[in-house]
């Protein structure tokens, strides 16, 4: 299979490998809620995606990326260029002297290259990835995915329309308007099934104008008295037009334009062409364009089920995380979304602000975990660090029980917290020195409910461990590497 090279790619090629392991850290100020599953991260993208891997490694159902376009346009907040100066910064460092020397092209697939890897890791065997992108870097985006997830599980690219001003047609032009972007769309395997078409809330009939480019004679004719413009020519026949007439769907407006009744679908088609949805929502003011959220529920929908994880590492305005939650108000579904956002500004004031402003605006049951990056807790080889402490163990322990981020304040000796109706404990003094032994029975509850008890050796006989309703699980002093 033909493979894309460019300057840098040897460095970054395994460079997903070299990304340790690091914690997530609960920031309860801008969170919303107690115990969300829903996670809101707020660092760099590829150091997240690692840190995800021990608890979401195989488990996403969907993922959905809009990254840079690469399209050399530095004014936005979200910039929309790898030359910004942590992408600068992280090229310098991984791809060393090199770097200087790239072009814009070659800096965005050097970027791009471990992130999607390790996307791909994260992904189901019967999940997928959507990636939204325009014309600069859809050819290298479309190898690269082949490359990275397999030219047979390339499943189609779906068009969308773009929110931008038409260009008026007696201006002379270098160059045809880009009126469309694209969603490349990629399996894991075979086992990716798509979902048949669901019914969505009734969207309104629409008028728009009738007439369209170009010059069709047989299409010319007279609809009240009056001829389309010079240049132009009416959508269909005379005859259906008749047709139309006689149904009421063709109207002349108040300033003169011929119009025909466009009447909305309650249904999506499994086809390309999505033209019928835009890919940004002018309603919204984020400077760089915010993604529709009809489009990203279209997409959500395509493969989850009620009980997906829902995953975008280029979160920008939080669209993604907006959409999950309308759909699980919509089929009471429990759809869990974890986005990551990488510039500081955009991920706490836009992002965060835009969920909670839709949660209180909609009356979303849901709530969210607002993270940040920690120390590492695991090396590159997945071997724990050895300068770990009580509290990342704890924290590591908690999040792979349940999905839900540990607030330090309720650890309390051994017991590190409890989640619906089950207790949680730690023993551990250093590794290998842990042994759940007799004596610790006295400082736990005694009552029926569960106990979870980590420690390196149990020396409880099964009985006793059952009576009083423990559960022994030996410390994870490493992860699988990716």
């Amino acid at each position: 299979m033909p493979s894309l090279n460019w300057i840098g790619k040897e460095a970054v090629i395994s460079h997903d490998k070299d990304v340790p392991f690091k914690l997530l850290k609960k920031v309860k100020s801008v969170s919303v809620g107690e115990n969300s599953q829903n996670l809101i991260i707020h660092g760099d993208n590829l150091e997240a995606l690692k840190a995800l891997m021990p608890y979401y490694g195989g488990k996403v159902k969907c993922i959905y990326i809009d990254p840079p376009y690469n399209t050399g346009n530095e004014k936005w907040i979200y910039n929309d260029n790898v030359n910004s100066p942590k992408i600068k910064k992280w090229l310098g460092k991984v791809v060393g002297g090199e770097s200087e020397d790239l072009c814009r092209h070659e800096k965005w697939l050097c970027m791009m290259y471990p992130r999607l890897k390790l996307l791909r890791d994260l992904l189901s065997e019967d999940g997928g990835i959507f990636v939204s992108i325009d014309y600069n870097e859809e050819a290298n985006l479309r190898i690269l995915l082949n490359e990275i997830f397999g030219s047979e599980n390339y499943r189609n690219t779906f068009i969308v329309s773009r929110v931008k001003k038409n260009i008026q047609e007696r201006e002379k032009v270098r160059a045809v308007n880009f009126g469309y972007n694209s969603i490349l769309f990629f399996s894991k395997s075979g086992r990716c099934l798509i979902n048949p078409p669901r019914k969505f809330q009734k969207k309104e009939d629409r008028w728009h104008a009738f007439d369209a480019p170009g010059i069709r004679r047989s299409m010319e004719y007279e609809i009240f008295g009056k001829k389309p413009p010079t240049g132009r020519h009416w959508m269909y026949s005379s005859d259906r037009t008749d047709k139309m007439l006689k149904n009421n769907e063709i109207r002349k407006s108040s300033t003169g334009s011929i119009q025909y009744l466009l009447k909305a679908s309650n249904f999506t088609l499994l086809d390309t062409n999505w033209t019928d949805i835009q890919e940004y929502d002018s309603n919204w003011n984020f400077p760089n364009g915010e993604k529709n959220v009809a489009l990203i529920k279209r997409v959500i929908n395509m493969l989850s089920d009620r009980d997906s994880v829902i995953l975008d590492s280029f979160a920008g305005s939080g669209t993604t995380g907006h959409a999950v939650l309308d759909l699980n108000k919509e089929d009471s579904g429990n759809r869990k979304f974890v986005m990551v956002e990488l510039e500081d500004r955009v991920a706490k004031d836009i992002t965060a602000d835009r969920i909670k402003k839709a949660i209180n605006d909609n009356g979303y049951k849901e709530g969210f975990e607002y993270c940040e990056l920690d120390k590492p807790l695991f090396d590159e080889d997945g071997q724990i660090e050895k300068e770990c402490s009580f509290e990342q163990l704890a924290t590591y322990i908690y999040f792979t029980e349940t999905n839900t981020n540990l607030d330090k304040k309720v650890i309390f000796g051994n017991s590190i917290g409890e989640y619906g109706d089950t207790k949680y404990y730690l023993l551990f003094k250093g590794k290998g020195k842990n042994i759940l032994g007799k004596n610790f029975l006295k400082n736990i509850s005694k009552n029926n409910s569960k106990k979870v008890i980590y420690a390196d050796k149990c020396l409880i006989d099964d009985k006793i461990l059952e009576k009083y309703n423990i559960q022994f699980k030996q410390i994870p002093y490493e992860v699988k590497v990716y």
